[in-house]
């Protein structure tokens, strides 16, 4: 049983473009899903479908690369079940100059750290990408 179902896609995402694949299949929840499509929406990953692999739900992830280099280079969780971070909207991260993204958990749903600063938003720091 994974205590951190978030931390664990994280880390398939992270080993499968240190691996250089193609695509990745992961369990689905509602959080991992919407993480992905904004990843999707930011052009960290190409497309991201929700299969059914017999009774289970499935993400399948196309995994993006500019010049045989990946176009995320990191992928780090912040706020964990142990130790949840959160911030206000002034003090929510920027991200390698803002060239980066970290996504926010909010009232209002899940966004980027861009999004959550423009709404006025705080919330709980889930993970930082660039």
């Amino acid at each position: 049983m994974h205590t951190d179902p978030i931390s664990d896609f994280l880390t398939r995402l992270r080993n499968a473009l240190l691996a250089k694949q193609e695509s990745i299949l992961s369990p689905s929840s509602r959080m991992k899903f919407v993480i992905a499509k904004i990843l999707e929406k930011e052009g960290f990953v190409g497309s991201v479908t929700e299969k059914l692999d017999g009774v289970k739900r499935v993400l399948a992830i196309d995994l993006k690369y500019d010049n045989a280099e990946p176009a995320m280079r990191v992928v780090k969780r912040v706020s964990t079940p142990g130790r949840r971070i959160y911030r206000n909207a002034k003090n929510l991260p920027v991200v390698l100059s803002d060239r980066g993204i970290a996504i926010v958990s909010t009232s209002q749903g899940v966004m980027t750290n861009k999004e959550a600063r423009k709404r006025k938003l705080g919330g709980e720091i889930i993970c930082e990408i660039y």
